[in-house]
């Protein structure tokens, strides 16, 4: 039992640390056009807030033989930090100050949570503090990417839902829930359980549509061919209007 929950640790650790990394593709073509166009930067600090409160639960003052959980959030946090920073730097005013009230949202929630847990609670309730603590948003950093699916399904094209995020995020909620059942740990089996059916949909979706990537939603299409009629029409006019002209 214990080899086996090692074993999925492992596993664990490594499809987290792809899942991390997974999005570098983004930001090096943020970083190449210095734009963010359409992605979404929510889940970064999501992510960052996740990451967070999963290694403070991991600690063994909090919970017992979780130290692979503490290690690689605590390498998941440095990165999301560095995500967050460089879609700061990109992103238009109005993404940028939401964002960044995201970000200080996330340090404000981790901050009270540890000191509430560190000063105020101690065995079992200081456990099930964090652990309800690390569920929550755990579920809400899986939840983030919703808005990206609804805008996969409106425009039928997976340009801004990555492939490799969608599948790491599969084989990483896969992972750990299988691990957090083995541990008989739900703190960590039910949030990793909901982002295994989140990256499974993810998955569906993106071999749906797949196909259209990179083309433009039928409105899009509709409102250049408008445009491009009106420029048809004031050039013809133009023409017109100096042929009179001559004529005078």
């Amino acid at each position: 039992m214990n080899i086996a929950h090692t074993i999925f640790g492992v596993f664990g650790n490594a499809t987290a640390l792809f899942l991390f990394l997974a999005p570098s593709i983004t930001f090096k073509r943020i970083i190449k056009n210095k734009s963010t166009e359409q992605f979404s930067g929510i889940p970064y600090p999501m992510t960052l807030l996740n990451c967070l409160l999963s290694a403070w639960y991991g600690l063994p003052f909090v919970s017992k033989d979780n130290t692979l959980v503490s290690t690689i959030n605590g390498t998941g946090a440095v990165i999301e930090t560095i995500y967050v920073f460089i879609f700061l730097i990109y992103a238009p005013k109005k993404e940028k100050v939401k964002i960044f009230g995201i970000f200080s949202c996330v340090l404000a929630v981790f901050g009270t949570v540890a000191l509430v847990s560190l000063f105020a609670l101690h065995g079992n309730a200081r456990k099930l503090f964090c652990g309800l603590a690390a569920t929550v948003f755990s579920i809400i950093m899986y939840a983030s990417p919703l808005s990206i699916m609804r805008l996969v399904i409106k425009t039928k094209s997976v340009e801004f839902m990555p492939f490799f995020l969608s599948l790491f995020v599969f084989l990483c909620g896969t992972s750990w829930f299988v691990y957090g059942l083995i541990g008989r740990d739900p703190f960590v089996a039910i949030p990793n359980g909901f982002g295994c059916a989140l990256g499974t949909l993810q998955l569906i979706l993106y071999f749906i549509y797949c196909g259209n990537k990179g083309e433009k939603s039928g409105d899009a299409e509709k409102d250049e061919k408008m445009v491009e009629m009106k420029d048809e029409e004031k050039k013809k006019q133009n023409v017109v209007n100096g042929k009179q002209d001559l004529q005078v």
